[in-house]
């Protein structure tokens, strides 16, 4: 008599597959902020302490792996505009110390997807929006914001801070500063 089988639920992760798999996405961001484009799988897994199959069982390719760090990078941001923000202000200040300090792994986000985009995708970019409208409401009923101000507008500062961040062509706090005074209710 043949045993019926059943289909399995789906298994979690072993706890220490998952600690790994967080220990090489912390590593390979830590790596790719000072050598950017240059990291590759083999240096990652030794500075994690894992094995090079380890980060191929987890990334099979470099592409991957980026997206995988650049995920961790939108869900601090998006901690951040959730539970810290005190305004847009703060948040936008937020997201260029992060842009300035990830500097290498902004461009390796951009060459991975092959284009200057190097924003959030997916349930990642919904929730961000859905944060950032929070912030925009919460200032614009403080009446420190235009009425006039969307998501939308927050996303194309986001983009502009990016470039002013990833070519150096300027202060970029100096940036934000003339920004937010144009976003002041007239």
């Amino acid at each position: 008599m043949a045993l019926l089988s059943t289909p399995s639920p789906a298994r979690r992760p072993r706890a220490d597959a998952e600690r790994n798999r967080q220990r090489v996405v912390e590593t390979a961001r830590a790596l790719f902020a000072v050598r950017g484009d240059e990291v590759q799988h083999a240096e990652i897994a030794r500075e994690a302490g894992v094995g090079v199959g380890t980060v191929y069982r987890h990334f099979p390719t470099r592409q991957s792996l980026v997206e995988a760090a650049a995920e961790q990078r939108f869900a601090e941001i998006l901690a951040f505009a959730r539970e810290l923000a005190d305004g847009l202000a703060s948040y936008l200040e937020h997201v260029g110390e992060v842009l300035d300090a990830d500097r290498g792994l902004s461009a390796v986000i951009e060459a991975a997807r092959g284009s200057t985009e190097s924003e959030p995708r997916g349930q990642a970019r919904a929730h961000l929006e859905e944060a950032v409208a929070e912030l925009i409401a919460r200032d614009q009923r403080a009446g420190i914001l235009s009425p006039t101000c969307t998501v939308s507008d927050v996303y194309m500062i986001t983009g502009a801070l990016s470039a002013v961040v990833r070519t150096r062509s300027g202060d970029w706090r100096r940036f934000l500063t003339i920004v937010l005074e144009g976003l002041r209710p007239r």
